[in-house]
């Protein structure tokens, strides 16, 4: 398998999942500026998409979008524990994790990493990703490790990748302290670290 991406992006969530679940693969970083790998390939020809993450699967396919590729990943790896076995509530409860963590949490940093946001709407989005982490503080109440309680899976690495953008937009996570916690648990984890050095993030 062959996973392109760009450093610190969402698609470091896949290549967290790879080195946790033990899989053989490489990793080729895209610049998402002019679509070209750094071999040269065009991107574009690659994903039509125009953004990471993308597995290139040992047959030559392509899986794009996160979500699935961790999930992918998981069954191929079933013996891995990354994700519950398909059919089951348990599993159902990681899909609704994965679908919360894209389309509201990720979505919600969008206007802070684009240019053309104006001062008033980098002011929403913030005010929109606290609402988020208000109720992703909520999931931890309860006194668990990870989402889905004392295992790790794949939901936690997509969670993991979206929180370690607060930073970098100068949000406070100190009124969170439990995905605090959270996000420290996950950052020592040795794959997790694995995966940042790779990167060029440790």
């Amino acid at each position: 398998m062959k996973l392109y991406y760009a450093s610190g992006a969402c698609s470091l969530s896949p290549h967290i999942v790879l080195r946790e679940a033990g899989v053989d693969f490489e990793i080729e970083e895209v610049n998402l500026a002019d679509k070209k790998t750094k071999s040269g390939a065009d991107f574009s020809q690659i994903n039509p998409k125009g953004y990471v993450p993308a597995l290139q699967l040992d047959d030559g396919q392509v899986l794009t979008e996160g979500a699935a590729i961790v999930q992918y990943i998981a069954d191929h790896k079933s013996d891995s524990g990354l994700a519950p076995a398909a059919g089951t509530v348990e599993r159902a409860r990681l899909q609704e994790y994965l679908n919360y963590v894209a389309s509201e949490y990720h979505k919600a940093f969008g206007p802070l990493f684009s240019p053309s946001s104006s001062e008033a709407e980098q002011t929403a989005a913030k005010v929109n990703v606290g609402k988020k982490l208000d109720y992703l503080e909520s999931l931890f109440a309860d006194g668990r490790d990870y989402l889905l309680g004392r295992n790790f899976s794949v939901a936690d690495a997509y969670l993991f990748v979206v929180t370690s953008w607060a930073k970098h937009k100068e949000i406070d996570l100190s009124e969170h302290p439990k995905l605090s916690a959270f996000f420290q648990r996950v950052t020592g984890r040795e794959k997790v670290q694995e995966a940042l050095k790779a990167e060029g993030l440790a």
